[in-house]
């Protein structure tokens, strides 16, 4: 449905994957990051994408409680997040919003 709505889409299959597809990528202004990946979470993912691209935008998703997703250290005012199970239009408008809104950059 992404591709439908004209964006490059590039998945990962876990978070080391992820890290590996920025690397080999270097025109990836997105990451949507699930917060619970096998291998490495999604926190830890993001660190290190963002230390390989450190102005790389991400968009935190999970289908676990608050307190999961805090416990992996994914707090809602220090991060982009949208909760599972998802409405495509609504996650276009949150795409949309964290594609034009700042870098968060305060791991």
């Amino acid at each position: 449905m992404l591709k439908q709505s004209g964006y490059k889409v590039i998945e990962a299959i876990d978070g080391q994957d992820a890290i590996d597809k920025v690397r080999q990528n270097t025109g990836i202004d997105l990451a949507i990051i699930d917060s619970v990946m096998p291998k490495i979470n999604g926190r830890e993912a993001y660190e290190q994408i963002s230390r390989i691209k450190p102005n790389i935008k991400v968009l935190f998703m999970s289908g676990h409680t608050k307190d999961t997703v805090l416990s992996k250290g994914i707090e809602e005012k220090r991060f982009n997040f949208i909760a599972k199970p998802l409405v495509f239009s609504d996650l276009l408008t949150k795409i949309r919003e964290v594609l034009e809104g700042p870098v968060f950059s305060d791991l």
